[in-house]
């Protein structure tokens, strides 16, 4: 049901599951934050999963069967992303230079393949939209050739804008192909709010007001966020399902935007 798709846990040290697959709706998909202090470390490995680790804060040396690559992101505000995939049984090994906070995405794959470091200067900003649906989306996992499964990006709204608009959907419904999708949002400044919708056209709907920290499962429907005036609002976002592409189906009612004058 969409009304259970909102993840809110609370902060702490370690590395914490939002949300893992077979559980509620989701099928496809397992969430983690992974928060530690200057000088804690952490060791990862996901036998049958492949993992993208992205970085939103903090840094860190990470190394993965010998290869060591440090990492800085003062903000996803500021900074461009650093990201690391994991192929199914590989172990990654963390140990924190400064604070840091950290999101996992993990799905099931077979096919085994080296791990990739995406740095910040790997990373190309895209427009989205136009007017109050302007928006910055970066991809960090979806063209390459290492990922089986997993496409990772970044959407940044400023203030007052929308994206995932016009809504639109990868559940299948209309021959698109099946695509579920997790979001994790941050807030600038931090106690400010977006709002996320999800719905469908047989008239299930729900909304959301998420937080810094918040996450919310997408099983299915038309999903458009907003950002209320004075807050920034970015979400990293990770989907998996029945291809490897970046395919949707748009909300016929609210295609008219897009030549609106």
């Amino acid at each position: 049901m969409l009304a259970d798709t909102l993840i809110r846990v609370p902060r702490r040290d370690g590395l914490q599951v939002l949300q893992r697959r077979g559980d509620g709706d989701a099928r496809e998909l397992t969430t983690c934050r992974l928060r530690l202090g200057a000088g804690q470390s952490h060791t990862y490995t996901a036998p049958d999963e492949e993992t993208a680790v992205v970085l939103l804060e903090g840094a860190a040396e990470f190394e993965v069967d010998g290869q060591r690559w440090e990492a800085r992101r003062a903000s996803v505000f500021t900074d461009r992303a650093t990201a690391l995939y994991l192929p199914p049984g590989t172990t990654m090994i963390v140990r924190a230079h400064a604070p840091l906070e950290a999101v996992l995405a993990a799905t099931p794959a077979a096919r085994a393949s080296a791990p990739l470091f995406v740095k910040p200067d790997d990373v190309q900003p895209l427009g989205r939209g136009r007017g109050l649906f302007t928006r910055e989306v970066h991809n960090l996992l979806v063209a390459d050739a290492h990922a089986q499964r997993l496409m990772v990006g970044e959407t940044f709204n400023p203030p007052g804008h929308w994206s995932s608009f016009p809504p639109h959907k990868h559940d299948g419904r209309d021959g698109e192909p099946v695509l579920e999708e997790i979001y994790y949002f941050r807030v600038d400044p931090p106690q400010g709010f977006g709002h996320q919708m999800l719905y469908t056209a047989d008239g299930e709907s729900v909304t959301h007001a998420v937080r810094d920290g918040d996450a919310v499962l997408l099983p299915y429907g038309y999903h458009p966020v907003s950002a209320p005036p004075g807050y920034r609002l970015y979400y990293l976002w990770a989907m998996a399902g029945a291809e490897r592409r970046l395919a949707l189906h748009e909300d016929p009612a609210h295609q008219w935007i897009l030549n609106a004058p």
